[in-house]
């Protein structure tokens, strides 16, 4: 029993850096009052983190023994969460009219999220952090340029 609350807390830290990093994604949509901020972000990407964790512990329990072997395929871990999340994702797609969509990039945010958080579970914290930058450069960033896209284009003579 104490060998296992050990392996446990020895998973601690790649749950709590998945808390840290998916919080910050939330984080830049919770400051533009979007559908899906920093709790969403964070509960998705600490439930991608926890799912890979248990398909390591799975394999740890029940890979080992006398002849008997797990079949196991990893990519079904990430079709499962990616199928999850985007259902999640679907319900903060609005549409508005025939060509007001909103709610897209905060979906996108949130597959993103669970994406970080797979790469903390497998223990790729420098690519998980440097996604989450990259993420971030994006949702925050690039609005800025869409931004002076918008007010530069000549209205139009229709």
């Amino acid at each position: 029993m104490f060998e296992t609350i050990a392996q446990d807390l020895a998973l601690l830290p790649r749950l709590v850096l998945t808390l840290l990093l998916t919080g910050l994604l939330g984080w830049e949509r919770e400051l533009k009052d979007r559908p899906a901020g920093l709790r969403t972000h964070m509960l998705v990407g600490i439930s991608a983190c926890s799912f890979v964790l248990l398909g390591e512990v799975f394999i740890e329990r029940f890979g080992r023994g006398d002849g008997d072997h797990l079949s196991f395929d990893p990519i079904r871990i990430i079709e499962a969460t990616v199928a999850g999340v985007s259902f999640l994702g679907a319900g903060t797609i609005f549409v508005r009219g025939s060509r007001h969509v909103y709610g897209l990039t905060t979906a996108g945010s949130l597959l993103a999220a669970a994406a970080v958080a797979m790469m903390v579970a497998v223990e790729r914290y420098a690519l998980a952090v440097a996604v989450t930058l990259l993420i971030l450069m994006v949702v925050a960033g690039l609005q800025r340029l869409e931004a002076r896209a918008h007010k530069t284009q000549a209205p139009s003579s229709e």
